[in-house]
């Protein structure tokens, strides 16, 4: 596992860094968007850290059943608000 890993405020940050420099662009992510962050770590141990920060409510996760995207909490179209107009 990478130092960055390993430490879990650095892999935090690195995270929500990644998304709001991309954020110009979309706000919805695939897992393996991720796998750029950490390229030296296994795919496990990158969704545990992704899925710790949706359990902390830092990011949340979007699923049309077939796909689960993540992004920041609160930015973009939001699954509970795309049916409202």
């Amino acid at each position: 596992m990478s130092d960055l890993l390993d430490n879990v405020e650095d892999a935090t940050k690195a995270v929500v860094d990644f998304l709001k420099e991309k954020s110009k662009n979309k706000t919805k992510f695939y897992l393996n968007d991720f796998y750029k962050i950490f390229p030296d770590d296994k795919p496990r141990a990158i969704k545990k850290v992704v899925n710790r920060m949706v359990e902390t409510g830092e990011l949340e996760f979007w699923s049309s059943g077939s796909t689960t995207m993540y992004g920041l909490k609160g930015a973009g179209i939001q699954h509970s608000s795309e049916n409202e107009e």
